[in-house]
């Protein structure tokens, strides 16, 4: 009988292993540029070819990098647990892919794509993408905008998000700070559906109070070692 479903939620914390920054510091700036420039709908508008050159400057960072051992565990999840292993990343990168990881919601979309605006096609393209792209689909030219959601965008796939952590048995919060909604609410619908909550981070974060169990320290370490313990006793460990 499957078990269980998991639902896994990543954040910048488990790519920063890989050598992968967030996105946004301290000081708010978006990878050291100001967020109303290269991150709204208005900036790309405004200016897309400086848009699209700051996106493009960007994937082949995000390109060489190499999942690490807890994008892998992840993985080993979901090859050997006996029940559905679902992954809801804020991340744009796809280290998830790499490391072999199915199922998984990219709600913040993906570097290496860009999306029409005038019919909806998605390209997926590590190579550059501006003005002068034509659409693969409807042959318009210019209308190709990073597949990122930017500030004031809806996240992709919630329907399937809620649909996921209403109906998981445990849920797994992995390298987020838990401050940035919607996604910082996910462990309070997890919860009140009747899922475990574990989050992994290195430090307590301030959206703690939904989750059942915190795990401290680099998650390279921390999820692998969580993998192991869970999967020799699946229907024991939460």
């Amino acid at each position: 009988m499957p078990k269980p479903a998991i639902v896994i939620l990543t954040g910048a914390g488990i790519s920063a292993e890989s050598g992968l920054s967030t996105f946004r510091s301290s000081n708010g700036l978006w990878n050291n540029h100001p967020v109303e420039d290269v991150a709204t709908i208005e900036a790309f508008e405004r200016n897309p070819e400086y848009v699209h050159d700051f996106y493009n400057e960007l994937k082949p960072e995000l390109n060489r990098a190499k999942p690490n051992a807890a994008h892998l565990a992840i993985t080993r999840l979901q090859n050997e647990y006996p029940g559905e292993v679902h992954i809801i990343t804020q991340n744009v990168d796809t280290l998830h892919e790499k490391a072999g990881s199915q199922n998984i919601c990219h709600i913040h979309g993906q570097i290496n794509q860009a999306v029409c605006l005038n019919c909806g096609q998605v390209l997926e393209t590590f190579g550059d993408v501006n003005t002068e792209t034509v659409c693969p689909h409807c042959q318009i030219q210019g209308m190709m905008k990073p597949n990122i959601v930017f500030f004031g965008e809806n996240l992709l796939c919630m329907d399937k998000v809620d649909e996921l952590l209403k109906n998981c048995g445990l849920f797994l919060s992995i390298g987020t700070s838990g401050v940035v909604f919607p996604a910082a609410d996910f462990v309070r619908i997890a919860k009140i559906c009747g899922a475990k909550t574990y989050e992994f981070n290195l430090e307590e974060t301030s959206n703690n109070w939904y989750f059942d169990k915190h795990i401290y320290g680099k998650a390279g370490t921390t999820v692998p070692a969580f993998v192991d313990e869970l999967l020799k006793e699946p229907s024991d460990n939460f």
